[in-house]
């Protein structure tokens, strides 16, 4: 199970966004809630840039422990049952 990147319950706090003119207003028409869809997307952002920023300073530690396992196999190699 994944942990939260946010509270969802947490209060909000004003912040003053631009954005297109033309896209708002198709928004609007639309009826889409411009600050739910800017939040849910923001939290998609932020979970892919912690993702890479994991990969980036973990790269040296998963390069070593895949060059292991080429090298060896896995450590359960010697379990198999079947």
């Amino acid at each position: 199970m994944e942990t939260p990147l946010f509270d969802p319950l947490a209060p909000k706090r004003p912040l003053n966004v631009r954005i297109n003119s033309t896209l708002a207003a198709q928004a609007k028409a639309l009826k889409i809630n411009i600050s739910k869809e800017l939040e849910n997307h923001l939290a998609q952002v932020v979970a892919e840039r912690k993702r890479h920023t994991w990969q980036e300073e973990n790269r040296t530690a998963i390069e070593v422990y895949n060059q292991r396992i080429e090298r060896d196999g896995p450590f359960s190699d010697g379990e198999r049952l079947f």
